[in-house]
């Protein structure tokens, strides 16, 4: 969003320029050749992946590249760009490019292609390496490092080649880490000649998903969408107590939609609300805080999730719609209680509202208003899902014409109705602040939303995949940045080609601003990429169960403050992503592990949605955060005091992973009908709110300590039901082996199935763990029943099992399979299995108690509140 803020010091808003520049795009801004260069190269990157994203390779069979090539190409552009954009030192020229950096990112650009440059000659030597490949790789892993070095500072770059130093220095290492070690020429092959490495899965993430979904939200961004966003989140919020707080919370959580930079959302939303926040009363502290809590939770919003949705994709083996199954309820009870949050700041600190709510209404028409636009939101959603499936439903074939011509028609009628209102102002008065009018701030802008519909339904109803269903989303948005202004104009009667030059500028700039955004990403996939090598190469991954259980003496709880620490550590010098990357590869498999020996069942998506919280807090945690700095640059207070502020409000975020890896419902696991997933969504979010005001301390007073505890209380009454209830009532029963296959054909679509499982380890120990693997139903169509049906949908799962009498083995596991990824073990013998008890009470009757608890502190609260009501005259 490009905007600029009334009355606010033009240095500071060049320094938070400039460090967005530094931290997203790299700080370089130069002229002539070397700008051109820059600019198209980045234009052409964003073209060439809207190319790879789509179907037009394989419709005229051309430039179709393999994964391999496409990864390669993707690395090389990125490292050649990332030398251009991003100078070596803070110190360096901005406005100039010296001729060494020439030199680096031709070299550098080389070496990352190189892959692609020389792909037919390498695939016929396969693991027998020239000079020149080693050659080429050796400086290619060098290049990477100092390229790491510059876009995503020295922690990162000095972390790859801690784990480069690993690979060599195994022998001599302690027993817990040591290794056979490996020769430079083992190293550099497995790093750079295979897609073990840098290649890997992260990289390919990078290519098929990240990068057009970045650019997606950085086109969003060009054509005005944010600035919409913030426009109508204080038309809706600003005249309430506290509004720019609350429009703070709600901006960014809708901005987290498609954005994937927790700094870039502090600068374009905190120019506003930080001096709106302290002219309210906040003061700075909170101010900047409150900014910067709200801004780093972009990132755990779908369905972007600072990338880290496509990651999961792999890392988990589950579809993409699933992943943003699994995070949209924590995510959203988050901002909930942030935003509650921000209301009791506003009544403990006696804020009033800072603009006029306009006519008075009354309560019955406030709701009436807002039953009004939430019913009329789902009954338009209906209509458009109605007729869309109907369309296709009666048109066959000629249904993608239809459909194409209604949505052009709705877009042109969006675009009138826009046309007959005055244009958003780009700015906000801080000084004089005035409340937009609700529905014409909505309704201008609501062709915006057109891109984001189709992304929606690609993935809802026509399950396309991640990667193709963003390609027609940027078609639109393309098609829309192009014709909008000329459209407005014309409908406007104004001259129409300035608009259009307008359009084409804005276009190809977003192109570019969206390549330049995905430098540092792309270098950090690709250094992650390089660590998990390392880990691979060396079996690490296998050592850090051994070294994990000694440190949490088996306790799951300890291992996963352990877990918790370790992502804070590293987050401090690593960019979310790559933290992510590497916590997902080197302890998620860990937690599942010793969980399983444990006899608990943890979700794979529960344990990689646990790393990333707490990858993310490290942009909010002093004294590296640089979210926490941003928004001190804008509030002028101290970042480390900020830092402190934004932990306790980030309180009520660090606490949901440790809830939702030992309760999975939280994650909408297991739920079974529309009633549970009411009782889970209700609990939860009066669980979050309870938990904000035991942090605050204020709920309608300021709370005694003793309200605090049972605060707490009614927060774990309502998050872990399941564990009041574990201690009367056993939550499974246990069932023979030799029922594997009925229990498995009877179970519901995407049932878990639970067993206990007993083997020997590579090391020769006897162990017993307990895995599940959740089953899809039969195929429509299938026949099957009885035994053969529970085969089938093991089989599915990625399991061969042997029933041998009264004993079940498993006979294989499918590699990448969901039982591979879940723990199951071949040739590990199923002792039991462990079905839902039929007689144990249902989990929610603890709510009743939790409620009561609740209205007890309510009460107590409210009597004190008129106490202090009644004594205020006198005191006066």
């Amino acid at each position: 969003m490009t905007s600029t803020v009334t009355n606010h010091p033009d240095h500071t808003n060049a320094k938070l320029e400039q460090l967005v520049a530094d931290v997203d795009r790299g700080g370089r801004t130069v002229g002539g050749i070397t700008g051109a260069v820059i600019f198209s190269g980045a234009v052409l990157w964003s073209l060439f992946q809207l190319w790879y994203a789509s179907p037009l390779p394989f419709t005229f069979n051309f430039g179709i590249l393999n994964d391999t090539e496409a990864r390669a190409l993707h690395l090389g552009i990125a490292m050649f760009l990332g030398y251009l954009a991003y100078p070596a030192r803070k110190s360096s020229p901005r406005d100039r490019m010296p001729w060494y950096d020439w030199v680096l990112a031709l070299v550098a650009g080389f070496c990352g292609a190189y892959l692609f440059l020389f792909y037919k000659e390498l695939s016929t030597r396969p693991g027998i390496p020239t000079a020149m490949d080693i050659s080429v790789a050796a400086v290619g892993l060098v290049l990477l490092l100092e390229v790491t070095r510059r876009a995503l500072g020295a922690p990162m770059a000095v972390l790859g080649a801690i784990f480069i130093l690993y690979v060599f220095l195994g022998p001599w290492l302690p027993d817990a880490l040591s290794h056979r070690g490996a020769s430079l020429e083992r190293m550099v092959s497995h790093m750079w000649l295979t897609t073990e490495g840098v290649y890997g899965v992260a990289l390919g993430v990078s290519v098929s998903y990240i990068f057009i979904f970045v650019l997606l939200g950085s086109l969003l961004d060009r054509c005005g969408a944010g600035n919409y966003m913030m426009q109508v989140s204080f038309a809706m919020l600003g005249h309430l107590r506290g509004g720019p707080a609350k429009v703070a919370v709600v901006s960014s959580a809708v901005n987290g939609l498609v954005s994937a930079s927790s700094v870039a959302n502090v600068v374009t939303g905190g120019i506003f609300t930080i001096p709106l926040m302290k002219k309210a009363g906040y003061g700075g502290i909170r101010a900047g805080a409150i900014e910067t809590a709200s801004s780093v939770n972009g990132q755990i919003m779908p369905p972007v999730m600072g990338a880290a949705a496509f990651l999961m994709i792999e890392y988990v083996g589950i579809p993409y719609t699933d992943i943003i199954r699994h995070a949209l309820l924590p995510a959203s009870i988050s901002y909930i209680a942030l935003f509650y949050i921000v209301h009791l700041e506003a009544l403990q600190l006696g804020i009033q509202p800072m603009m006029s709510a306009g006519k008075p209404r009354t309560l019955l028409q406030k709701l009436a208003g807002w039953g009004m636009g939430i019913a009329g939101t789902f009954i338009v959603m209906g209509l458009i899902y109605w007729i869309g499936v109907g369309v296709q439903a009666v048109a066959g074939a000629a249904a993608m014409w239809i459909l194409t011509s209604l949505l052009v028609g709705l877009y042109l009628w969006l675009l009138r109705i826009a046309a007959s209102h005055p244009d958003l102002p780009t700015e906000i008065n801080i000084t004089s602040p005035t409340r937009p009018e609700t529905w014409p701030t909505v309704r201008s802008g609501l062709h915006f939303l057109i891109p984001i519909g189709i992304l929606v339904w690609c993935l809802s109803v026509e399950q396309l995949s991640a990667g193709l269903s963003a390609f027609w989303a940027v078609v639109a948005m393309v098609v829309q940045m192009l014709t909008q202004r000329p459209l407005v104009a014309w409908f406007r009667k104004q001259a129409v080609a300035p608009a259009i030059s307008v359009g084409v500028h804005d276009t190809v700039h977003g192109l570019q601003d969206g390549a330049r955004n995905m430098i540092g990403i792309a270098i950090a996939c690709g250094t992650a990429g390089l660590i998990v090598g390392a880990i691979t190469l060396t079996g690490l991954g296998l050592r850090m169960t051994a070294f994990v259980e000694m440190v949490s003496m088996g306790n799951v709880l300890i291992m996963l403050v352990f877990t918790a620490a370790v992502c804070l550590v590293l987050g401090l010098g690593m960019p979310t992503t790559a933290n992510y990357i590497l916590m997902a590869s080197l302890m998620a498999p860990v937690v599942v592990e010793l969980g399983a020996q444990s006899g608990i069942v943890i979700p794979l998506i529960a344990v990689h949605m646990f790393v990333f919280y707490y990858g993310i807090m490290a942009d909010i945690t002093p004294p590296v955060g640089l979210a926490t700095f941003a928004a001190a640059a804008i509030s002028g207070e101290d970042p480390i005091k900020t830092g402190i502020q934004g932990v306790k409000y980030a309180m009520r975020t660090a606490v949901l992973p440790f809830m939702f890896v030992f309760n999975p419902l939280l994650l909408l696991i297991d739920v079974e009908g529309w009633g549970e997933l009411i009782l889970v969504v209700g609990g939860a979010t009066l669980a979050s709110l309870t938990f904000a005001a035991a942090t605050i301390r204020w709920m309608r007073v300021k709370c005694t300590w003793m309200e605090v505890v049972l605060l707490l209380l009614v927060t774990f009454m309502l998050f872990r039901p399941d564990w009041f209830m574990n201690h009367l009532s056993a939550k499974y029963q246990t069932r023979p082996a030799a029922e594997l296959l009925q229990i498995a054909a009877a179970m519901p679509d995407k049932g878990r199935l639970v067993v206990v499982l007993e083997g020997m380890t590579l090391e020769g120990d006897d162990l017993q763990k307990t895995v599940a693997v959740p089953l899809a139903a039969l195929p429509e169509g299938s026949t099957a029943q009885g035994d053969t049906a529970g085969m089938q949908r093991l089989t599915v799962a990625g399991l061969t099992v042997m029933l041998m009498g009264d004993q079940a083995q498993i006979a294989a596991v499918r590699f990448g399979s969901q039982a591979r990824r879940a723990g199951w073990e071949q040739g590990w013998n199923i002792t039991e299995i462990k079905v839902p008890n039929p007689s144990r009470p249902s989990e929610f009757w603890f709510y009743i108690p939790a409620f009561l608890i609740l209205a007890l502190v309510w009460f107590l609260q409210g009597r004190r509140s008129r106490a202090d009501r009644t004594l205020l005259p006198d005191a006066a």
